[in-house]
C-alpha cells in the first residue's frame, strides 16, 4: 500500500523544484516584461553641474544598510535555491557580492523549512560571502500561516542572515498554477515575527510596487525596510501564466480585456519612491526607515535616480540572473558602478550622500 502522506510530499515536493526550474528558465527566456508600462526612471533628469570640484578618482560609492557600511548602493536581489543546480547559481551570486562588498538577499526558503535536501543550495551562499550582509526569504502565504520559531532558526542560522526578506506576491500568486491565494492574517503575523526575531525584517513585492498606505501598515507591523520593488521589470504574472498555459493551455480565467489589464498590473518604481518619500516627509518618526528600489532596475544611472527619489540603495534580480548566465556577471557590476560614478561626477556628488541630496528634474 502507497503511504498517501508520503506520496503527497513527494508530489508537493516535485511541483516546487519544478516551479523553482521553471522560473529561472522563464525569466531567462521568456517574454515577461510589462507591456507599455515602464519604471517611471524615464520622467527624470539630474541637473548637470558644469562646475562639480571634483576629482573622478576620488567619488566615494560607499555608504550604510542597515547600520553597516557597504561598498557601493547595489544589492543582488532575491532569486533562487531550493533545487540542486541552485547551489551553482547562488555560490557564484554570493562570490560576486563578497568580491564587491554589497548585500545579497536569497530566494524563497519555503523548500529549505520542508525538506532537508536542498538546504545546502542556501547554506552554501555564507560558505562563499563571509563578510557581507546575506538575506533569508520566505513569502506572505507562509507567514499568513505562522512560522514556528524552529522555522525561523532554520533559515537564519542557514545562512547567518543578517536579516529576513519577506516577499508580497499577490498578483503572482493569483496567476500560479498552484498559488496561494489566502492572504489573510499577513499583517498580524507579521507583526507577531518582527517582535520576536532578531535580526530586522525587510518587506519587498515582486514586480506590482508598494503604495504609501500599504507601506506604512508595514511600518506599522514593525518592519524596518520596504523594498518597493515596482513594475516595469519582471511580470511574475506573465512568468506564472507561461507557466500555466503550458500546462492547462489558453488562459480562460480571465476575459481578455481584464487578462492583459491584470498582467500589466503594479504600480512602477519611481511613483513608489516619490510616494513613499512623501510620506515619511509627512511622518518625521518613520525617518529612519530605509527604502530599497527595486523592479527594472538595468543601470547605474536608475541606482543614481532610485538614491535621488529617496532610496538607500537599489536592487536588481532579473539583469543579474541574465549576467550571471553570459558569464558577464562581474563586468556588469563593474559597469553600473561606474555609471554611478559618471552621474555623480557630473552632478558634483563625492559621495553617496551628496548624491542624494541632488535636485532632479521631472520632465513630465
Amino acid at each position: 500500500m502507497i503511504n498517501r502522506k508520503m506520496s503527497e510530499s513527494s508530489y508537493d515536493n516535485n511541483i516546487t523544484i519544478e516551479r523553482k526550474h521553471s522560473h529561472v528558465e522563464i525569466c531567462l527566456h521568456g517574454d515577461v516584461a510589462f507591456n507599455g508600462k515602464t519604471t517611471g526612471f524615464e520622467w527624470f533628469d539630474f541637473q548637470h553641474d558644469a562646475l562639480p570640484e571634483i576629482a573622478f578618482s576620488d567619488i566615494d560609492l560607499s555608504t550604510t544598510f542597515l547600520g553597516s557600511k557597504i561598498a557601493a548602493p547595489l544589492m543582488i536581489s532575491s532569486m533562487t535555491g531550493g533545487y540542486s543546480e541552485a547551489a551553482t547559481l547562488n555560490q557564484q551570486l554570493a562570490e560576486a557580492a563578497e568580491h564587491f562588498r554589497i548585500p545579497l538577499g536569497v530566494g524563497s526558503m519555503r523548500q529549505a523549512l520542508e525538506n532537508t535536501s536542498y538546504r545546502e543550495s542556501f547554506a552554501v551562499v555564507r560558505k562563499y560571502a563571509p563578510s557581507v550582509q546575506i538575506f533569508a526569504n520566505i513569502g506572505a502565504p507562509e507567514i499568513a500561516k505562522g512560522l514556528t520559531d524552529k522555522e525561523i532558526n532554520t533559515m537564519l542560522e542557514l545562512l547567518q542572515a543578517d536579516g529576513l526578506i519577506v516577499h508580497l506576491n499577490a498578483a503572482q500568486e493569483l496567476f500560479q498554477p498552484e498559488g496561494n491565494t489566502d492572504f489573510r492574517h499577513v499583517l498580524h503575523q507579521l507583526s507577531a515575527l518582527t517582535a520576536k526575531i532578531p535580526v530586522p525584517v525587510i518587506v519587498k513585492e515582486v514586480g506590482c510596487g508598494i503604495s504609501p498606505s500599504a507601506a506604512l501598515r508595514l511600518i506599522e507591523a514593525g518592519v524596518k525596510v520596504i523594498d518597493v520593488a515596482g513594475a516595469g521589470g519582471i511580470s511574475w504574472q506573465k512568468v506564472e501564466e507561461i507557466r500555466y498555459t503550458r500546462q492547462f493551455g489558453n488562459d480562460t480565467r480571465f476575459s481578455t480585456p481584464a487578462l492583459e489589464e491584470l498582467l500589466n498590473w503594479g504600480i512602477p518604481t519611481a511613483q513608489c519612491l516619490l510616494d513613499i518619500r512623501a510620506l515619511k516627509k509627512e511622518h518625521p518618526e518613520l525617518k529612519t526607515i530605509e527604502i530599497i528600489a527595486s523592479g527594472g532596475i538595468q543601470s547605474g544611472a536608475d541606482i543614481a535616480k532610485s538614491l535621488a527619489l529617496g532610496a538607500q540603495l537599489a536592487a536588481s534580480a532579473r539583469h543579474m540572473l541574465k549576467a550571471l548566465h553570459q558569464g558577464t556577471l562581474e563586468k556588469t557590476i563593474e559597469t553600473w558602478l561606474n555609471d554611478l560614478r559618471a552621474i555623480m561626477f557630473l552632478s558634483g556628488s563625492a559621495s553617496i550622500e551628496q548624491l542624494r541630496n541632488k535636485r532632479l528634474i521631472n520632465k513630465q
